[in-house]
């Protein structure tokens, strides 16, 4: 059976409950930056707010930020982009009581039977005794799907180019389009071009996995080489670069954002290394996802996944799932995403070079 994408049924405003609600209340956010008191912070799922005799649903969404009412539509904003005077909702009840509801059962997956979650159930948790064969089937079906009718968003650790097989299996992937932006912090990009350029990451060759003598500064002379050069893609020009996954970006055009930290060396002339500018840029990217995976990072992966709502709504009006993955061979990575509020998120434990080349071996 070909793939079926979630099917969302929006609430029936006919029940008493929405018929009776009171408007959604606002007030002025006192100051820039600051919402007044009482205000409603967003989750991952669809919020309606009733204003007037119409339930409004926010077409872009983010759990922890406030809804501002502005020219008859909802946006979504986070606290550090409020502007003194903006109209935000206010209220803490989410049935309606204060003209608020989440919708947090909207959506139905074919394949999934109802009651398929039982109150109470052995292996249910993501761990390394899960069995995740039906995960890839979902994960290949899911992908063939997007990659003509969606936007998919990776993003990678730097283990994602500790291996030879690895870089070109997801390098393959750019190629075929199945990687609409690619998410990442510096280390990711210094080992994959340190890789492309001088054979090893972080000093140990790809291929073999042995040690290079000195092999500590073959990062530390790539950032160098690139940064004389003063950008990736004038690096990869001048050196006659070929492969690899941010070569595959560049010459595919497919958009990257490399984040900075505190510990970064060099870092890359394309790195952001104001958080709040990269985070912007990251949530660029989300605004247009409907699949995300996130493999070998956690802090990347849960930022991303702390800006990703459970829904899109596209250019017609479909309210559509969006899909989320999270790979990595820790338990503890791929089930923090939910403990953080990511609860649509699904982690699959395993080794990312493994799952990436199931990927580009499958996928048509």
């Amino acid at each position: 059976m070909a793939f079926q994408i979630g099917r969302y049924t929006k609430p029936d405003f006919t029940q008493e409950k929405f018929r009776n609600a009171p408007q959604a209340r606002m007030a002025k956010a006192p100051k820039d930056k600051a919402a007044p008191e009482g205000f409603h912070a967003m989750s991952i799922f669809p919020e309606y707010f009733k204003v007037g005799d119409e339930w409004i649903l926010p077409e872009d969404s983010r759990m922890d930020c406030v809804a501002v009412y502005e020219d008859g539509k909802i946006f979504v904003r986070e606290f550090r982009n409020l502007k003194e005077g903006d109209m935000v909702f206010l209220g803490r009840t989410e049935d309606c009581e204060d003209g608020i509801y989440v919708h947090d059962n909207g959506f139905y997956f074919p394949g999934i039977e109802e009651g398929h979650q039982n109150s109470f159930a052995f292996r249910q948790s993501r761990s390394r005794e899960t069995a995740f064969s039906y995960d890839y089937s979902s994960i290949y079906e899911l992908l063939e799907y997007e990659r003509d009718h969606g936007f998919i968003t990776w993003v990678l650790g730097p283990a994602c180019a500790f291996d030879a097989g690895a870089r070109e299996a997801f390098s393959d992937l750019v190629r075929r389009g199945y990687v609409n932006a690619l998410l990442a912090g510096n280390a990711l990009a210094t080992h994959d071009l340190e890789a492309a350029y001088m054979g090893s990451a972080l000093g140990v060759d790809i291929n073999t996995q042995q040690p290079y003598f000195n092999g500590h500064y073959n990062h530390l002379i790539t950032i160098n080489k690139i940064n004389t050069y003063g950008s990736i893609p004038a690096f990869i020009d001048g050196e006659g670069i070929d492969n690899g996954i941010i070569y595959s970006c560049v010459k595919s055009n497919v958009p990257f954002v490399l984040n900075g930290s505190i510990r970064d060396d060099g870092p890359l002339p394309e790195v952001y290394e104001h958080t709040y500018v990269g985070q912007d840029a990251i949530r660029h990217q989300i605004r247009k996802s409907t699949t995300v995976i996130g493999m070998a990072t956690v802090l990347h992966t849960i930022a991303a996944g702390n800006m990703t709502p459970s829904y899109r709504v596209t250019e017609d009006g479909t309210v559509r799932p969006i899909y989320f993955y999270t790979i990595d061979t820790s338990e503890f990575a791929v089930n923090k995403l939910g403990d953080r509020g990511s609860l649509a998120a699904k982690g699959i434990v395993t080794n990312v070079q493994d799952f990436v080349r199931n990927l580009s071996k499958n996928l048509k």
